[in-house]
């Protein structure tokens, strides 16, 4: 069969890859590299965002979901991290003021482990010693000083006491309720009953003496209380100065090591003076014990001066790169753990625990913006960080206001980080659309784009992917005509000649299986075969939907033509997406055409089927009508138009071209070949416009076509807009080659309605009409009739 004029020759339906444009026998001989491929654009925002140092210029990156975001940024940010400093460390340790309001520590990177360490050792350090001075003699002899002192003090007391009573006839008794005084009669203490039966005057007497008596008592009492106090003050005073003794030696060490950091030195001056005024229960003096002890129960009185260390640099060189996948609350801004004990909780400072947010200060954090979402609190939380530049760790149940109760309220940490979030454009839309925070906060936008143009370098930087994937991952390398092959397939995910794609996982993926396939067959390095076998698996895993669709026209389920010709019948082509995996189909487009004055009546349409822009391209034909063969008469026509079989929603416009040529083989009576199939949409002045999906269309067709047998008329029209588009497998560029199949691009509708009819279209003439016997002028002259025969039926 001779090719017609319109036919694409088969070298343009797809880019072939010379081996040798890849420069290298075989990826093994690639030096590594840490380039990000294909982002220019993307890579430029980063080095701006990264550079400003101002609030707010936070980035987004925005891109799909394969196009190695989170991959390339961390590769970039890798090395830009490695040249700046690493953050300080932070603890928590207990505010001895405030316990409810722990402290916040910072010190230099590595001192916070150490510090922590020499804390531990400090407190035991100060238990033995402690425990050493004061079991020592020469505590006990000046303790015992103290004591002898006041004991003869409050023997002189009580002598004097004795004496005044004893003056005025009475006796000071020492009994288990105090001291009380009793009258001496006839030489012997006398009761309240023996000084009842007593003559009046000798009461009012004994009385009187006593009242007096009982006012130098409660004196000598009162100085007896003083020298209690004065004893304990003593003792106090001699505690104090012997554990000062012990622990400035303990504290001196620590000074000298961590001094240097104020807030270290003072709250190392806190611990002293802390456990000078705990010195009993540190001692063991004082032992509370509750009414059930239970195991583990026992408080540790030097628990109070652990340190906390939440945020640890000491292994970190440069600084923090923090990629947090499950960025909720509790995972980016810490929490305040607590343990049950008989039924109540209980928390201290040593149970605060710091998130994400804490690791990467001074650094990056990076953040997945659908998951971060997905919990209002942690964004919201997110949002006030960076305008604060503070870190509170708070409880979550209190900040949702779900129970009021004390707990702690640890003191706020400055945040300084670039906080980087990844997401989808569409995300990005919303969020700058809908949150104003969002906008004055992440300031810069670095986009990911899914393709980069082919060409040469472009070539040999997917080379250096191939050669970095295998290396980090253990894969056999690959030679240069698998290389090639990748690239060919780089090409058919872009869905463009000129054009190759970045969606590196998708690569990654298909480079992992034909490495397998090279292990299995034992082979050095994985060839070309190894990458269209995978290829051809990839396909074969996911097309069972295909196969039954293709089987269904088969057996005659799916009325589908391909040879012969009909009127007003033609072979339209959408594409099926399940996911992963995506395959045209061929539908058959109807139109029928009859007396009326309905117009153009999408069936889909009226049968709430059709989505709004099917319906869209369906009434961009009338336009077309009225504007090509309504100038002189009225269209007095009812159309009708269907995708026949179509039980689901028709959605899109790719499909109106065909049901346009359907339309005007109903009007001008002309057939149209079956063997041919369409795609593209139209405009108003008739011009083809491209559409998604060629490659599956065209072999989604070529399937159908060999499944009921190939006889070489057969082929697909396409917008000539879309031949760059066309990435064709094998299969299909044989059957061109041997004139089995064709591929016929167009520019306008004229052109695709002569290819179905073999009819010429037709020019239009300077009166308006058109070439007698041509396709437009069989259309005009049965409009014109239609509408001189509607004259006949008047309203």
């Amino acid at each position: 069969m001779e090719p017609m004029p319109w036919e694409l020759p088969p070298e343009r339906a797809r880019w072939r890859c010379p081996p040798q444009l890849v420069g290298y026998g075989c990826t093994e001989e690639i030096p590594p590299t840490r380039e990000i491929i294909g982002q220019a654009r993307a890579v430029r925002a980063l080095q701006f965002g990264l550079r400003v140092k101002r609030r707010g210029f936070n980035i987004y990156v925005a891109g799909h979901p394969g196009t190695g975001r989170k991959t390339a940024i961390l590769s970039f940010l890798e090395e830009l991290a490695e040249g700046m400093p690493t953050p300080p460390d932070w603890c928590y340790v207990n505010n001895f003021k405030d316990p409810s309001r722990p402290r916040a520590l910072r010190l230099p990177p590595g001192k916070g482990v150490a510090f922590k360490r020499a804390m531990e050792a400090f407190v035991e350090e100060m238990r033995r010693e402690l425990r050493r001075v004061f079991e020592s003699e020469e505590y006990a002899r000046r303790r015992e000083e103290v004591l002898k002192a006041v004991e003869e003090e409050r023997g002189r007391l009580r002598r004097e006491v004795d004496e005044t009573a004893s003056k005025e006839g009475f006796v000071v008794q020492r009994t288990p309720v105090g001291l009380i005084i009793a009258p001496i009669v006839e030489g012997r203490p006398i009761t309240d009953r023996e000084l009842a039966h007593l003559p009046e005057p000798i009461r009012r007497e004994v009385a009187r003496r006593k009242e007096a008596l009982e006012e130098g008592l409660r004196e000598a009492l009162r100085r007896f209380r003083e020298l209690d106090r004065r004893a304990k003050r003593l003792l106090v005073k001699l505690d104090r100065e012997v554990a000062r003794y012990a622990l400035t030696p303990l504290l001196s060490e620590l000074l000298e090591e961590y001094g240097d950091v104020e807030e270290v030195r003072d709250y190392l001056k806190e611990v002293e003076e802390d456990i000078l005024e705990n010195l009993p229960p540190i001692l063991g003096r004082e032992k509370q014990e509750a009414p059930f002890p239970l195991p583990g129960m026992e408080e540790d009185p030097t628990r109070r001066y652990r340190v906390n260390l939440v945020v640890d640099n000491s292994e970190l060189e440069g600084a923090p790169t923090i990629l947090e996948l499950s960025p909720t609350y509790k995972r980016l801004f810490g929490v305040v753990e607590k343990v049950a004990k008989m039924g109540a909780l209980f928390t201290d400072y040593t149970m605060i625990r710091a998130g994400s947010a804490h690791r990467a200060n001074g650094g990056f954090l990076i953040l997945p913006v659908e998951p971060l979402l997905s919990d209002p609190l942690a964004w919201s939380t997110l949002k006030r960080a960076i305008m604060n530049e503070t870190l509170e760790i708070e409880d979550i149940v209190e900040r949702l206001g779900l129970l009021s109760t004390k707990t702690l309220r640890p003191e706020p940490i400055p945040f300084d980080a670039k906080v980087i979030l990844i997401g989808s454009p569409f995300l990005y839309l919303l969020l700058y659309n809908l949150d104003r925070e969002f906008r004055e906060l992440f300031k810069v936008k670095a986009e990911f784009d899914t393709v980069m143009d082919r060409n040469p370098e472009n070539v040999k930087k997917y080379a250096c992917f191939v050669s970095n994937l295998c290396r980090k991952e253990g894969l056999k390398h690959l030679d240069a005509s698998a290389v090639a092959a990748v690239v060919e397939y780089g090409c058919r995910l872009a869905g463009d000649q000129r054009k190759l794609s970045t969606r590196f996982a998708d690569l990654a993926d298909v480079i992992r299986e034909a490495s397998f396939y090279a292990e299995e067959e034992g082979t050095q390095y994985v060839s070309r075969r190894h990458v269209e076998k995978a290829l051809e698996e990839k396909v074969y895993r996911s097309n069972l939907m295909q196969e039954r669709v293709r089987e269904m026209i088969e057996r005659g389920f799916l009325l589908i033509d391909v040879e012969g010709e009909e009127v007003g019948q033609v072979n339209g082509l959408a594409v099926i997406e399940l996911g992963d995996y995506r395959f045209g189909r061929p539908n058959r487009v109807t139109a029928t055409v009859s007396l009326g004055r309905d117009g153009i009546i999408d069936i889909e349409r009226e049968a709430k089927t059709g989505g709004p822009i099917h319906t869209k391209g369906v009434l961009i034909l009338s336009g077309f009508l009225s504007e090509r063969y309504a100038q002189q008469v009225p269209l007095s026509l009812s159309a009708r138009l269907v995708f026949e079989q179509s039980y689901s929603e028709v959605e899109g416009d790719s499909a109106s071209s065909a049901e346009l040529y359907a339309l005007l083989s109903a009007l001008s009576g002309r057939p149209i070949k079956q063997g041919i199939a369409v795609t593209g949409s139209v405009n108003q002045k008739g011009e083809i416009q491209a559409v998604r999906g060629i490659n599956e269309k065209v072999e989604g067709f070529y399937e159908v076509c060999k499944a009921l047998g190939l006889n070489g008329g057969q082929g697909v029209i396409i917008p000539e807009s879309n031949v760059d588009n066309l990435v064709l497998r094998d299969e299909v560029l044989e059957a061109m080659e041997k004139g089995l199949f064709h591929i016929y691009p167009v520019k306008t509708v004229d052109e695709g309605i002569e290819i179905l009819t073999g009819v010429k279209a037709g020019e239009r003439l300077p009166d308006g009409s058109y070439e007698e016997g041509s396709i437009n002028h069989l259309i005009q002259r049965r409009l014109i009739e239609m509408a001189e025969r509607i004259k006949e039926y008047p309203d």
